[in-house]
């Protein structure tokens, strides 16, 4: 299963909420995100049909292993784009938004370069 931009972006906030402690449920998602619980609740369907996340009895959300590396690779590079723009001078809240629309659709090997750049420019 492809996912879309929106998956990788509820994977990547279950993540994120993750890190935090706790369960996620998709309450959480929804007001993190600011989306409608109908919305959230077809999301987390598709997403776990797709073997992304698992739910518990508690309505606890998990992510797969596939999730978890899809989640992991959407974060790392929300966060070092928005560390690349705001060290080129971009706006912290500016740097933020676009680095979540750059993420989906840069390729591997400009992510990889910019990483690349990031780190000897970081020594």
């Amino acid at each position: 299963m492809h996912l879309q931009e929106s998956g990788e972006m509820y994977l990547e906030t279950i993540y994120v909420l993750s890190k935090k402690g706790g369960s996620v449920r998709s309450l959480d998602v929804a007001e993190y995100m600011g989306f409608s619980k109908p919305s959230v609740s077809r999301a987390v369907g598709l997403l776990k049909s797709g073997d992304y996340i698992t739910m518990d009895k508690d309505g606890s959300l998990s992510l797969t292993k596939s999730g978890f590396e899809v989640a992991h690779k959407i974060y790392e590079r929300h966060t070092l784009l928005t560390d690349f723009l705001t060290r080129i001078g971009v706006s912290a809240e500016t740097a933020a938004n676009d680095a979540c629309r750059i993420e989906h659709d840069i390729s591997d090997e400009t992510f990889l370069a910019i990483k690349r750049h990031v780190a000897e420019n970081s020594k």
